[in-house]
């Protein structure tokens, strides 16, 4: 079967999935499996997050990125491994280069309220006493952001013939990052390094990313024919993308499309621009084995069986995160 070839990422609404009718439901299920077969990527609408959330906590963030560095970095833990609080400037970099990207960024975890033994695995989060309410209006976008994630994990299952809640178990309490990233302003882009951009070429590491609509361009996505396309949400939209993990379990069948965050021309990197996308990750101890479904005579096995945590452990290494 020829893949198509997106100018642009399909719109799909999470109302069809949600709303009962069968038939909205099967086609929203069959539009999502034909985008994540070839493109990787869709935008949703009717994803639960609200005008007034979104604002506050765009609000939010721009408020704390606008800190002196030397508060920020009150909030950077070394032995936390990026994985809560604040990462400085260029402390990240895309697997296979050396250059740290053009950004700085906050990492929110999940709050585990039940008993579950997981809660041993995460570190606390992290909040900046001089932001009124971040902790507050951080959480519910991770939650809302969460259960929208939930519901797109129910629509991947049925359209890999598994049980629709196959995904639940193993995203219960998961490792998921809430990421508010600021790509800082350049005022002097001609004393930045030749080949450092913004977010250099690179996959995500999680089973599917949400991404709140960015405040500037520039987000790309590597189509399979080698061209590079623009992503743009309309306000009301949020961008969903196959992540390494979700991937590796399919076999590739699902793809996890590279995508890149490129500079603006010179005169305007002495502006910002802010994003949060939301990585979802699953419980550590899930199994990304491939699925005996996704693999026969065309499509042999492609990977090595690994757990998500184990997965998650490597990827932090070939980024800068974790030595």
């Amino acid at each position: 079967m020829s893949e198509k070839l997106y100018n642009e990422i399909p719109s799909l609404d999470l109302a069809d999935f949600n709303s009962g009718d069968e038939v909205r439901k099967r086609n929203f299920v069959t539009d999502l499996g034909s985008a994540y077969n070839s493109i990787g990527f869709v935008a949703v609408k009717n994803h639960g997050l609200s005008d007034e959330l979104c604002e506050k906590l765009y609000k939010t963030i721009q408020d704390f990125f606008a800190l002196p560095d030397e508060i920020k970095q009150k909030y950077e833990i070394p032995e936390l491994f990026g994985q809560r609080g604040y990462i400085g400037k260029g402390k990240e970099h895309a697997k296979g280069r050396a250059t740290g990207d053009l950004k700085e960024f906050f990492h929110v975890g999940q709050e585990v309220t039940d008993e579950d033994s997981i809660k041993s695995e995460y570190p606390d989060n992290i909040w900046p006493d001089e932001i009124p309410d971040f902790d507050k209006i951080a959480l519910e976008a991770y939650q809302t952001l969460e259960n929208a994630g939930r519901q797109m994990l129910k629509a991947i299952a049925l359209y890999l013939e598994l049980d629709e809640d196959y995904f639940e178990s193993r995203v219960h309490n998961g490792n998921s990052i809430l990421r508010p990233i600021h790509y800082f302003p350049i005022e002097n882009p001609e004393e930045v390094p030749d080949d450092a951009v913004r977010a250099a070429e690179h996959g995500d590491i999680n089973l599917i990313t949400l991404l709140m609509g960015a405040s500037a361009d520039g987000l790309q996505v590597l189509r399979r024919d080698g061209k590079w396309i623009p992503i743009t949400a309309l306000p009301n939209q949020i961008v969903v993308n196959v992540g390494d993990m979700l991937a590796r379990h399919t076999n590739d069948r699902l793809k996890s499309t590279i995508h890149r965050v490129v500079n603006p021309p010179k005169e305007q990197m002495k502006t910002s621009r802010f994003s949060i996308p939301f990585f979802m990750h699953p419980r550590s101890d899930m199994d990304l084995t491939c699925l005996e479904s996704c693999i026969d005579a065309d499509h042999p096995k492609q990977f090595e069986d690994i757990t998500a945590g184990e997965f998650l452990h490597q990827r932090l290494a070939e980024i800068g995160l974790k030595k």
